[in-house]
């Protein structure tokens, strides 16, 4: 079941288990709570799949609500990958972006088949650009 998660009504099981996932992904080391909630609360969007009460699985929107959409942060813990989570995740965000005339993600290389199976393709004359001067991209495999 996925559930749209709001920072303000987030309950402590799900922040650790929110956590866990980012870490598990190597894509944090130390941040505390507060930034997830801050994280959320940003998002247009943020959605966990739960399987027996439990967050198996995140993606969450980034968007002005208007015209652009991007998904962001596409993850599901590594026992529960091969069930069909993230397909459902990206469906549901997919779903809930058909207001905006553009949406978008940048896929890391193992995640390309992933994300073609599921209809998006490159985008034909562009390339994700990255900006080091804010944070040392390397860590994130980017």
């Amino acid at each position: 079941m996925i559930k749209t998660i709001k920072a303000d009504k987030i309950s402590k099981k799900d922040i650790r288990d929110l956590i866990l996932l980012y870490k598990e992904k190597g894509w944090w080391d130390k941040e505390p709570s507060s930034y997830l909630k801050k994280m959320i609360k940003g998002s247009f969007i943020f959605a966990a799949y739960y399987e027996k009460g439990k967050i198996a699985g995140m993606g969450r929107i980034i968007s002005d609500g208007i015209s652009d959409a991007y998904i962001q942060d596409l993850a599901v813990f590594k026992k529960y990958e091969g069930k069909g989570i993230g397909t459902k995740i990206l469906n549901f965000l997919s779903e809930k972006s058909k207001k905006f005339s553009f949406l978008s993600l940048i896929a890391q290389n193992k995640t390309e088949k992933f994300y073609k199976k599921n209809g998006f393709r490159k985008a034909k004359n562009a390339k994700a650009m990255l900006y080091d001067k804010i944070r040392k991209t390397e860590k994130y495999g980017l």
